[in-house]
């Protein structure tokens, strides 16, 4: 698979690179950001060990992560990726996604999906593109749920949190056929904004 910069006239996702540090470390600066997520970035150390371990899966071609930039202020607003890449079974998952808080509840995350969507299963070719969250996410599920993708489950157990309590997992996807019911959805959204 073949992965590249993605972008629309509200977001650009390009590959991360070693130069984004100080960017993602003005925009991952937020304790509210990181509860749910496995990481967390609160000095220039933990932007670091991200941007080095994501990089190195990158070369592994386990994930291929993206900077989320905002086209309007050309500023880095996030981060995400493509992970769990399986080219044999023609699927991979859109995960480790995070917003600086100033762009919640915008059209961001929505722009990013999309793209992201729209080059997995129109480019790609891909049959599955799964998105999971944790069952204590409230928020992030009722992203997941409006841009169309189906829950599949609760995946109990299902990981260990930083902080080490045990983390259920809800699982979503969307598939080949579902796409362009999909697409049109968000389509829709993305107009009303």
């Amino acid at each position: 698979m073949e992965f590249k910069a993605l972008e629309n006239e509200v977001v650009l996702l390009r590959p991360l690179a070693k130069e984004d540090i100080q960017g993602l470390l003005k925009a991952g600066s937020y304790p509210e950001i990181w509860p749910y997520l496995s990481t967390v970035i609160e000095k220039e150390a933990d932007v670091h060990n991200f941007v080095e371990n994501a990089l190195t899966k990158k070369d592994k071609m386990e994930e291929f992560p993206f900077v989320i930039v905002d086209k309007r202020s050309g500023q880095i607003i996030g981060s995400t990726r493509y992970m769990d890449i399986d080219c044999k079974h023609k699927r991979l998952e859109i995960g480790s996604t995070w917003l600086t808080p100033a762009s919640w509840r915008s059209a961001v995350n929505t722009n990013c999906k999309y793209l992201l969507l729209s080059y997995c299963f129109e480019v790609l070719g891909l049959q599955r593109v799964q998105i999971k969250t944790d069952y204590e996410n409230r928020r992030s599920q009722k992203a997941i749920e409006r841009i169309g993708a189906i829950k599949e489950g609760v995946l109990r157990n299902h990981m260990v949190r930083k902080d080490g309590s045990t983390r259920h997992t809800v699982m979503y996807s969307i598939t080949i056929e579902e796409w362009p019911v999909v697409k049109v959805q968000m389509e829709s959204l993305l107009a009303r904004k």
